[in-house]
């Protein structure tokens, strides 16, 4: 459930008669989709806070679509997104009233709500509605119709406003380190989306996602974030900016020695004011974070579960164990160059200090990534280390190119 708390405006108004359900959900070529069927009432769907008033049954479905390719159209119309941007079907009935979330706070400048539009996206082109009512996290509509929709604010009050967020932590922890990235939204299930389909690589490999507590009051859109931690040895970048950006969300990258102390985390402004701090304790992530499926060890999957070719499994422990550290150091290099792994997969292996362990986080890295890569690690090792290949039979194959 979206949380709704902001100390900036706990003394604006809104509605609390919305009865909060689930949505049914379903995958349509890679896209989830949400479908509420509810009889006479107030509702509030409790994944994306998008509420509706209905008089008789009704049978709605949406899905939430990128910001991304409208971003330069709404600078054209001086706009910028105040919300998700829901691409709703009625598929039985209608609605009285829909009620859209916005992130907007309301606290400092409750004058905002008078530069709020709705957007409608069709086929033909794009138009603009009024808003009804802005009460505290929610633009409502009356007797509404739907294409793709969402609140918009006028881009003159998008530099200084301010703005609810949400903090999500992905975390893993290895034998030795702790490697986290700490992502700043706005409070945009569309944005957790795409954090969501970004790390989806990441979570195979023994990423798990934490959504944290909520700074307790708005923050400035587009203002820079400091990350601090007194027990982490890499903190990258060292600023985050706070961006209305669906494909690129701030990220910071945390690593730190896996010696049982608590994570404590806190954000500091450009004005050095600490606007949000949390603390992981050390029993929730040196005891429950672990990859789906079976686990042996801290972090790592059991090798029943790899994949990958045969005569590369049945010599991973070995090759683990005698493969030296500047042969590593070149097998990232060109699994990089050669795209097998991304530069985040590389810096997260990089920082195990452990030969025979990062050695062992390559190769199940690799593993899990199907036969070509496989193919293009053997060969790389072929040509870094042909001696320990012959030793270990591992021979070059042909990759497609």
């Amino acid at each position: 459930m979206i949380p709704q708390s902001c100390k900036t405006c706990d003394h604006v108004e809104d509605s609390t008669h919305w009865l909060q359900i689930e949505p049914l959900t379903s995958t349509v070529q890679g896209v989830t989709m949400f479908r509420h069927r509810t009889p006479k009432g107030s509702y509030e769907c409790t994944v994306s806070g998008l509420r509706w008033l209905c008089e008789r049954d009704v049978i709605l479905k949406y899905h939430f679509r990128n910001w991304e390719p409208y971003s330069q159209l709404l600078k054209d119309m001086q706009y910028t997104q105040g919300g998700p941007l829901l691409d709703i079907t009625m598929e039985l009935g209608e609605l009285e009233e829909v009620h859209l979330p916005h992130f907007v706070c309301l606290g400092t400048n409750p004058s905002l709500r008078n530069e709020m539009k709705i957007l409608h996206v069709e086929e033909h082109g794009v138009s603009l509605e009024e808003v009804h009512e802005v009460t505290r996290f929610h633009a409502k509509v009356l007797h509404p119709k739907f294409s793709a929709i969402s609140v918009i604010l006028s881009y003159i009050f998008s530099w200084n406003v301010d703005v609810h967020c949400d903090v999500v932590l992905y975390m893993a922890v290895k034998r030795s380190t702790v490697i986290s990235r700490l992502y700043l939204l706005l409070r945009n299930s569309s944005q957790k989306e795409a954090v969501q389909e970004r790390e989806k690589n990441q979570v195979s490999q023994g990423y798990s996602e934490f959504l944290l507590p909520s700074p307790n009051g708005s923050l400035k859109l587009n203002s820079w974030f400091a990350l601090k931690n007194p027990h982490s040895t890499s903190i990258y970048p060292e600023k985050i900016q706070l961006l209305p950006a669906d494909t690129t969300p701030s990220c910071c990258q945390m690593i730190m020695g896996n010696t049982g102390v608590d994570i404590e985390m806190e954000l500091i402004g450009d004005d050095e004011r600490t606007v949000w701090k949390s603390v992981v304790s050390k029993d929730v992530y040196s005891k429950d974070y672990h990859p789906t499926g079976a686990v042996s060890g801290a972090g790592r999957p059991a090798e029943s579960s790899l994949t990958g070719p045969p005569e590369l499994r049945s010599v991973r422990a070995e090759l683990a164990k005698r493969v030296s550290g500047p042969v590593l150091n070149g097998l990232l290099d060109g699994l990089l160059q050669h795209t097998v792994i991304n530069q985040e997969e590389m810096e997260s292996v990089k920082v195990i200090a452990e030969r025979a362990e990062k050695a062992r986080d390559i190769i199940d890295m690799v593993l899990r990534k199907g036969t070509e890569s496989c193919s293009r690690m053997m060969n790389l090792l072929g040509e870094l280390d042909p001696y320990l290949c012959s030793q270990l039979q591992i021979n070059s194959v042909g990759v497609p190119t």
